[in-house]
């Protein structure tokens, strides 16, 4: 049975929507952060070397890092799903921003983050402007294609959507200004299968799409 061990408000929200999306059978363990330091409880952090989200667990393997799981799951569980075959017009745009998600635009948010925390931010000039770049292509490019993926809903969407939504949140960054993006997360909110998602991964809390 695969299951996903998914932490409250983390990035482990990916894998139940994917799962939802590919209307697999799965099993949904959920933890909550710890109230004192609102970090992964000792529970989760023994799952894998890292103790971070997301894991799963797939019989005897044990997998983490959101993009590997990402391509496992489409790989063994999803007949190849939601990733354009090599051929396809999309593949390459899929392949970048699928990559792209963690690789820069996730990365460049947590320096930002990490700085808000010391006297640094502000004297390191290029994060905020490669945050800033980072954002204007989002804008750019859901002007010129409905999904990341292009055409259709891939795996690149699964990835870019937790930096849009949960992600964003831990930073308070506003939207304003970004009509194409806003258009795009409704709809996201509009597919069952990322509602579904939701009401698994965060009872009662409502998703951050505007």
């Amino acid at each position: 049975m695969l299951t996903v061990h998914h932490l409250g408000q983390s990035q482990s929200e990916r894998i139940v929507w994917l799962c939802e999306e590919l209307e697999l059978d799965y099993e949904l363990k959920r933890y909550e952060r710890r109230a004192d330091n609102h970090l992964a409880p000792d529970e989760y952090k023994a799952l894998h070397p890292m103790g971070i989200a997301p894991v799963i667990t797939d019989g005897d393997l044990v997998l983490g890092e959101s993009g590997a799981i990402c391509d496992y799951i489409v790989t063994r569980h999803g007949q190849g799903k939601l990733v354009p075959a090599p051929d396809h017009p999309d593949f390459a745009d899929h392949l970048f921003w699928f990559h792209w998600a963690n690789g820069t635009f996730m990365a460049t948010a947590m320096m930002q983050l990490v700085l808000g925390f010391t006297d640094s931010v502000g004297k390191i000039p290029f994060v905020a402007d490669r945050d800033r770049r980072g954002w204007e292509m989002v804008e750019t490019r859901l002007g010129e294609a409905p999904f990341f993926g292009g055409r259709a809903l891939t795996t690149a969407d699964i990835m870019m959507g937790y930096a849009l939504t949960t992600g964003r949140g831990f930073r308070q960054t506003s939207i304003d200004g970004f009509p194409n993006l806003k258009a795009y997360l409704q709809r996201i909110g509009e597919r069952p299968a990322y509602q579904r998602a939701m009401a698994k991964a965060e009872p009662g809390v409502d998703p951050k799409l505007t």
